[in-house]
């Protein structure tokens, strides 16, 4: 088809009736379809069952450091647990503490612990008046969601096809003691898929941040969530920390809630033994210890890094041809037309959608009418502010194959008639 920015208004509108009539015929049809969130499917969710049942008898329940993991204690996880973060990490036992089931708890709990308590010997966040937050965008809602809540102000970093723009990130913190750290997503960023490049981590790693209290906070989601057979590699960022004598600037975060179960994983955070002294203060009152047999759980489930990265080739089996159908939709039906782009990312849980500036709202609107629920349209933004109106995260995970195909049908023809509304004004 021709490309919709070269069309003349009568030819537009013509195409605009052919796409209604079919639109209409979608909407009849009462269809309820969910690409609104990056949520594990039934499929995938079955793939970790067995591990249910790995804990059969009295002696599973002993650890060379815990004499029963039933019981109290182990504020930190059992060693087990954290030698098997610290190779999916590439980092030293000594510096992983294993939580509860959720990564994003961990990272609001960590910002708490700099609200109240303070870190690099500055005073707590919550006595320095007025502070700020990175937040590279299209980004992750929850994170900035976090540091909102604290009532933290979040700065927009643009995303580049490395990572945030890192001659922006220097030039703030080096020169500005109330911006206290960044939001990252390095590998497969939500949404946009990408990893940033080993000069963006290297770059990270030798700031000189105005503020001797401003962290990195590093989650690494997706470290081993590859939907492909050309994985992304990431630069450690710990090794190159050691390097610049950075240590204590990064914190990083990981968790199985998509490698098993999202309601019953297990989270771990890699730090500095400072900043793990500073948080364990802050746990040590909080709780007496996290789940220990779920940690054993996954540990004897899975016995090794090797064993994890064979269980993650299955979810790929399942994710792959999710993701080509996602990608081969939108070249077949918006490729050429000059009203849309797209990322095609190699792992993680998104596709990237970039649709004509001013049409992402009512591209979502459309969509809604027609049965297909979207993130909302700002909601990788700060504040839910997209100052183009033009990204979409699309998650193809969740739904049923048949499911995905046709909903991506739904969504291709709502690009087209909001790009052509845009196009006639």
């Amino acid at each position: 088809m021709q490309n919709f920015t070269t069309m003349d208004k009568t030819a537009l509108k013509e195409e605009y009736s052919k796409l209604s009539a079919v639109y209409a015929d979608y909407k009849a049809q009462g269809l309820s379809l969910n690409m609104a969130r990056g949520k594990p499917g039934a499929a995938q969710l079955s793939i970790s069952n067995d591990m249910l049942n790995v804990l059969t008898d009295e002696a599973d329940f002993v650890t060379p450091d815990c004499p029963d993991v039933r019981n109290y204690g182990n504020l930190d996880g059992i060693d087990c647990a954290k030698q098997l973060f610290a190779d999916i990490l590439g980092v030293d036992k000594k510096n992983v503490f294993v939580g509860g089931n959720s990564s994003l708890n961990m990272m609001f709990d960590t910002i708490a612990c700099m609200m109240e308590q303070g870190n690099s010997g500055e005073k707590p966040w919550n006595q320095q008046g007025k502070i700020k937050f990175l937040c590279p965008a299209p980004g992750y809602d929850r994170h900035f969601g976090v540091t909102q809540y604290f009532g933290i102000e979040s700065v927009v970093v643009p995303m580049t096809e490395n990572g945030p723009d890192m001659d922006i990130v220097e030039q703030l913190v080096s020169s500005d003691p109330t911006i206290k750290g960044i939001w990252c997503v390095p590998k497969y960023s939500n949404p946009q898929g990408i990893t940033y490049s080993d000069e963006t981590v290297r770059r990270f790693a030798a700031l000189k941040p105005a503020a001797k209290d401003f962290r990195i906070m590093w989650d690494n989601a997706y470290i081993i969530h590859d939907i492909n057979g050309t994985p992304d590699t990431l630069l450690n960022i710990f090794d190159e920390v050691k390097k610049t004598g950075n240590e204590d600037m990064v914190l990083e975060f990981c968790s199985t809630s998509k490698i098993t179960f999202p309601g019953a994983g297990v989270a771990a955070m890699a730090a500095s033994e400072n900043n793990l002294a500073l948080v364990k203060k802050r746990y040590n009152f909080q709780t007496i210890g996290y789940d220990k047999l779920n940690m054993l759980r996954h540990v004897m489930y899975f016995k090794n890094l090797d064993g994890v990265l064979a269980h993650m080739q299955k979810h790929r089996a399942v994710l792959e041809p999710r993701f080509n159908s996602v990608l081969e939709t939108l070249e077949n039906e918006l490729g050429g037309l000059g009203i849309a782009c797209w990322t095609k990312p190699n792992g993680g849980y998104f596709v990237s959608l970039d649709v004509m500036e001013g049409c992402a709202k009512r591209v979502v609107a459309l969509c809604k009418e027609a049965g297909v629920i979207l993130t909302g349209a700002g909601a990788t933004y700060p504040y839910g502010n997209d100052p183009k109106d033009s990204n979409i995260r699309l998650a193809p995970t969740y739904p049923p194959v048949e499911e995905l195909k046709k909903a991506m049908a739904i969504l291709c023809i709502c690009v087209k008639m909001a790009a052509i509304e845009q196009l006639t004004k």
